[in-house]
């Protein structure tokens, strides 16, 4: 009987830790129903139309993030008529980094301009599921069927410090990929950025 727990125990901890590394490139990707700055809430299948989506964990106070921010406004003007659209999802706890409340996305969103949702993961459930650590953390998906699967994880480019500077476009050149009927290569880049914050 101790051997039967025991190895229950094993198995749940085993799964747990498969679970919390989040997804893969290959993997279909769940959808979610998040609250948007402007009071709505957004789900990938509001979009039914979309040949997938460039899913980027993001935030208000990492300067990563912020250096971005810009970018990500400019790649969604370009992909979303394209059928990949941006969606931005808040993952930090207000309580861990004050800064990343969703009143004060509501303030950034209107400073900046957003052309797309900027989602709040209340209760840090979505960003575990995806596997996000950083901000900003990228997860583009393909439509393939009716499911959503994952085609490129990890970076944006290969300079944060500087928009003119960026040698490989790495998030960009994978839609192409897509578009063009290709896998995108690389297919998993490091992101680089702020760790998402947990309250204790």
């Amino acid at each position: 009987m101790k051997r039967i727990v025991m190895f229950l125990a094993f198995t749940l901890v085993a799964i747990a830790m498969i679970s919390a590394q989040g997804y893969s490139v290959g993997d279909k990707a769940v959808d979610f129903r998040l609250k948007n700055v402007d009071g709505n809430y957004v789900s990938m299948s509001d979009y039914p139309d979309a040949k997938g989506f460039v899913v980027v964990f993001t935030c208000n106070h990492c300067p990563y993030a912020v250096a971005y921010e810009d970018r990500l406004i400019e790649l969604d003007k370009t992909y979303r008529p394209k059928g990949f659209p941006v969606i931005a999802i808040n993952p930090n706890d207000p309580a861990a980094e004050p800064r990343d409340s969703y009143e004060l996305m509501q303030v950034r969103a209107r400073e900046k301009g957003f052309t797309f949702p900027y989602l709040f993961d209340e209760g840090q459930k979505v960003y575990p599921v995806y596997g996000a650590t950083r901000t900003p953390h990228i997860f583009l998906l393909n439509r393939e069927g009716n499911d959503l699967v994952v085609a490129y994880i990890g970076a944006i480019d290969d300079n944060y410090r500087d928009a003119s500077a960026v040698e490989e476009r790495y998030l960009a050149n994978a839609i192409e990929a897509l578009l063009e009927g290709r896998k995108p290569d690389p297919d998993f880049t490091r992101a680089i950025g702020c760790t998402i914050k947990v309250a204790n």
